[in-house]
């Protein structure tokens, strides 16, 4: 399989691939040992392909040569695995990363002293049978996951044990942010902010474990490639914008420069 075949697939490259599946290696291993057991690289090959598709369990199995029941037991075993180094791929900037972070934003949107972009994002599911606490607004079931990003992308912050019931104001109280925010204080800091079956459980596992995946594919300096994309699968960065969406554009520089003059300088 070509390189750029294995990035579309799987979004991370060959020798992440292979790194990843050493570090998770320890905790796949009992697999191996069932009688149909399976090799920690196919359980890794597997999950990476359904995480990266969003297709249906039945599928990725098939393309694995697995059953479904066979995969979903897979899936919760890699997943299980990968969340015991969340600490590792999604961390918070410490206060000796502070002035590069703030110097980031600064070159990207001349807001000085922000150290992140907070905001929440719902995440829609298919509850398990008379699960009605995900619902949002009465509409759909999701998940409610609160997230903080650096300039680069990188994921710093994820919380997704909310269900889409729950405002995004209430999430923040009960979560790791004010207490983090608070020892940064005195530095005077800031977050810029705006506002299948599945059991809620794994859908919690799966949103966290793609943000790890996320973060070290920026880490890795992985292209993010597509099947369809320009150039041989590369997808474009800067699209056309017309006068409507150019004012616009003017109207929000606008009052992001009356919002630093008010309330940062």
């Amino acid at each position: 399989m070509e390189e750029r075949h294995v990035i579309v697939t799987y979004r991370l490259d060959r020798a992440t691939i292979h790194a990843l599946c050493a570090q998770l290696e320890p905790d796949l291993m009992s697999a191996i040992r069932h009688p149909t057991g399976i090799p920690p690289l196919v359980q890794v090959l597997s999950v990476l392909h359904f995480l990266a598709s969003g297709s249906f369990q039945t599928t990725v199995a098939i393309a694995s040569g697995m059953s479904q029941p066979m995969f979903s037991n897979v899936l919760s075993r890699v997943l299980s695995a990968l969340l015991k180094h969340m600490r590792s791929y999604i961390v918070f900037p410490q206060v000796e990363d502070l002035p590069t972070v703030k110097g980031y934003f600064y070159a990207l949107g001349h807001i000085p002293n922000i150290i992140g972009a907070i905001d929440g994002t719902h995440v829609a599911l298919v509850p398990p049978a008379g699960v009605n606490r995900c619902t949002e607004t009465g509409s759909y079931h999701s998940m409610n996951v609160q997230m903080v990003c650096l300039a680069d992308q990188y994921i710093s912050h994820v919380n997704a044990k909310f269900p889409g019931s729950v405002h995004d104001a209430d999430i923040l109280r009960n979560s790791s942010i004010p207490n983090v925010m608070g020892q940064l204080r005195r530095h005077r800091v800031w977050l810029l902010g705006g506002s299948l079956y599945y059991s809620p459980k794994n859908v919690c596992q799966i949103i966290v474990a793609c943000c790890m995946l996320h973060n070290l594919a920026l880490q890795q300096q992985v292209p993010f490639l597509q099947e369809d994309g320009p150039e041989g699968g590369v997808v474009a960065a800067v699209e056309p914008v017309d006068s409507e969406e150019k004012e616009a554009e003017e109207e929000d520089i606008d009052n992001r420069n009356t919002v630093i003059h008010q309330y940062f300088q």
